[in-house]
């Protein structure tokens, strides 16, 4: 079938607008007629060859829409349903059988590298390959082909415009927050980052009960919208030392800290501020590179932790339909960091959240 799509050629180029060939669903598979889709920092990085994929590629990872045709031996969606796409997995490996799909074996495999597990694409433009699947889905279209493993079933209520950064920033943030740490009532956390993801995790402390929820940034709109959805202090890492600022606040330090930014030198911090017992969450995406120097005595001596931890430790089937219901309620206000675009507009999308303008851009497919 054709399909429009937004097709990363070069690196550091604007994304082709592009009509391309999709082939129908084989077994497993799902096409979606896609909504409306997040774009998110790691398709910058992708496309920017930071993250390595084969191009021309299509990206996006964060795509919601409506199940068209489903392939042989598919049983979780039928035509007509509503569905939020996220990461893939493999299923089989250790970390899958265990229920721990954010570590599969084959997660780079499964979303990075532009083909199914059989090598082949299922995009193509004139008889040219255009490397599809990443993260099972490549979404920055206006049908996407995703699987079994990586669809997630959404109240046909629901505003589907809304639901796909809860595929991934958002999954990533709330998830770090109620899976992978565990946050306790009464206890105090700092998140590093105010981004999609930073923001996240602190309106996702406010609902377990942390008694004090510190937001760091350099950004001061980022810090004030951080204040309105539940960071009870905030402090701007350019104004002040923001090790010294929390000490200040918390006598013994955190016992949780989330960095979201990536920079050693901010997770050197996130590091820094923990109690004894502390933990230290890595979300965010560092280059490939990049190394951390840990005071081995700080980390003795206190029994501090740290760990990194991929899409929240989530189960998908399971938190994006409880972020939904939160939201509802009012509790989890994401659409507060939303921006909407046009599909047309996905190169002014990427252009603003580069020049952080916007927090969330959400590019919308035209009405059908």
């Amino acid at each position: 079938m054709k399909i429009h799509a937004a097709v990363a050629r070069a690196p550091h180029t604007p994304f082709s607008l592009e009509r391309l060939d999709l082939e129908e669903p084989r077994e497993g598979e799902i096409l979606v007629r896609v909504v409306a889709t997040g774009v998110c920092h790691t398709d910058i990085v992708m496309r920017d060859q930071h993250l390595p994929v084969p191009q021309p590629v299509v990206l996006g990872h964060e795509g919601a829409g409506i199940v068209e045709r489903v392939g042989p031996g598919v049983a979780k969606v039928k035509p007509g349903d509503h569905v939020v796409m996220t990461f893939n997995s493999c299923g089989h490996c250790p970390s899958c059988n265990d229920h721990e799909e954010t570590y599969c074996h084959e997660f780079f495999p499964r979303n990075f590298f532009g083909a199914r597990a059989d090598g082949s694409s299922g995009l193509s433009c004139e008889g040219e390959r255009v490397h599809g699947n990443i993260f099972g889905q490549s979404s920055f279209a206006s049908h996407a082909l995703c699987h079994e493993r990586n669809i997630v079933k959404v109240p046909e209520d629901a505003d589907l415009a809304l639901l796909g950064p809860l595929a991934c920033g958002i999954q990533t943030g709330a998830g770090a927050v109620m899976n992978a740490l565990k946050v306790e009532p009464g206890k105090v956390l700092a998140v590093f980052g105010m981004g999609s993801v930073g923001l996240a995790a602190v309106m996702a402390a406010r609902i377990v009960g942390a008694s004090r929820i510190i937001a760091v940034d350099v950004n001061e709109a980022r810090l004030a919208l951080a204040a309105g959805l539940g960071a009870t202090d905030i402090v701007n890492g350019k104004a002040s030392d923001a090790v010294a600022a929390i000490m200040a606040l918390t006598g013994a330090g955190v016992d949780y800290s989330i960095d979201a930014s990536g920079v050693p030198a901010v997770i050197d911090q996130c590091v820094r501020v923990l109690a004894p017992r502390g933990t230290c969450g890595i979300v965010g995406a560092s280059p490939h590179d990049a190394t951390l120097t840990l005071d081995l005595t700080h980390i003795l001596s206190g029994g501090r932790r740290v760990r990194g931890i991929v899409e929240g430790d989530s189960n998908p089937d399971v938190l994006i339909p409880l972020l939904i219901d939160l939201h509802r309620q009012g509790r989890f206000p994401f659409d507060r960091m939303i921006t909407f675009y046009d599909f047309a507009d996905i190169n002014q999308a990427v252009e603003d959240s580069e020049k952080g303008i916007v927090l969330k851009p959400v590019v919308r497919q035209p009405a059908v």
